[in-house]
């Protein structure tokens, strides 16, 4: 990890460190086949999104719902998340997101297509939460 990045407190992370999370997300969404790993922007340092998502392999604070779409409608299975609200740790998404650099890296034409009718179901089926626990 890079010391750049603001260090979590009690598995908790900044408020900065959650937003430059988002951005990585959102980059890795727009990177292109070939290209070299994305990066964002932090303090006037550029940061590879590889870094943001180590920075968050211990956080136990909650993913919001609209991104916790972003980063499940690229896996190959459903996920489903804990408790009857399926909620994601930013630890979760980061080793998920970190999984997908990888894989990229072995195989730069490598991809995951981004599913937005199950990242819209998914979000959809969190709000329509009817208070039963299945």
């Amino acid at each position: 990890m890079t010391s750049k990045l603001p260090e979590l407190f009690n598995g908790h992370a900044p408020i900065d460190l959650h937003y430059l999370f988002w951005e990585a997300v959102l980059k890795f969404e727009e990177w292109e086949p070939y290209d070299g790993q994305p990066l964002v922007t932090f303090e006037n340092s550029h940061i590879p999104i590889s870094d943001v998502f180590t920075a968050m392999r211990t956080c136990t604070d909650i993913v919001p719902a609209a991104l916790v779409g972003s980063v499940v409608a690229r896996l190959n299975k459903p996920w489903v998340g804990h408790g009857p609200l399926g909620e994601m740790s930013f630890s979760t998404a980061a080793r998920i997101m970190s999984l997908l650099i990888r894989k990229r890296r072995l195989n730069p034409a490598f991809a995951p297509a981004f599913d937005t009718a199950y990242a819209a179901d998914w979000n959809r089926s969190r709000h329509s939460y009817n208070g039963s626990l299945r």
